[in-house]
């Protein structure tokens, strides 16, 4: 059973999640040749400061408020 874990900055919609999850599991099975029912995927979310991007956190490498800002 493949089991797929995906991280990712915290932000998408759940719209975006669910069709992740549904495109991912999809293009598993199909490399796989195995059904997509037995297809496991977990996302995995991080904010903005606990995420790297060439030594620096994500939210001053892409300009993003942190996290306790109001």
């Amino acid at each position: 059973m493949p089991f797929v874990q995906v991280t990712m900055v915290r932000g998408r919609t759940i719209e975006q999640k669910h069709a992740l999850i549904a495109a991912v599991s999809q293009a598993v099975a199909s490399s796989l040749d195995t059904p997509v029912e037995r297809v496991r995927v977990a996302i995995y979310e991080v904010g903005p400061d606990e995420w790297g991007i060439g030594g620096q956190p994500y939210s001053i490498a892409r300009a993003v408020p942190a996290e306790d800002d109001p």
